[in-house]
């Protein structure tokens, strides 16, 4: 049990350093952004910044609930120095689905602990709708 426990921990762990690399790529995109459509753009970006910190909260309280310690660490953030808004929105997308695959990943090993399958299954929810939402944003309508 104690395995396990340790398991879950680490991915825990794992994510709750995405999301809070989330926030620091969101705002940095956030301040990256110029020309006529600024002002949605990193209002768009900004409140996903701030989703990421929602996230980082639950995954931090979980982890405390099952007596982890969570971990200070936050995945590093490449510059591309590719500041056109489809090219951020491209980075952001290849991040996203890299943190729902590890979402997933921690879905098969919840077990029998309802809330944290609960959470994780809220979590992928709202990930899969960003990432949704930024593939329509990326793509361009063919007529």
């Amino acid at each position: 049990m104690q395995n396990v426990r340790e398991n879950l921990l680490n991915r825990l762990d794992k994510l709750l350093e995405a999301e809070l690399s989330g926030v620091v790529r969101y705002l940095h995109y956030s301040f990256m952004i110029f020309g006529p459509n600024r002002i949605p753009i990193t209002k768009w970006f900004r409140d996903n910044a701030l989703e990421g910190i929602s996230h980082a909260v639950a995954i931090g309280e979980k982890i405390t609930a099952l007596g982890g310690h969570p971990s200070l660490k936050v995945q590093p953030v490449p510059e591309t120095n590719q500041h056109n808004v489809l090219e951020i929105l491209k980075e952001g997308l290849a991040f996203e689905r890299e943190t729902l695959n590890e979402y997933r990943a921690l879905l098969r090993e919840v077990q029998d602990d309802v809330a944290l399958e609960e959470l994780v299954r809220q979590l992928i929810r709202d990930e899969t709708n960003h990432i949704e939402e930024v593939e329509k944003m990326t793509r361009t309508i063919e007529r």
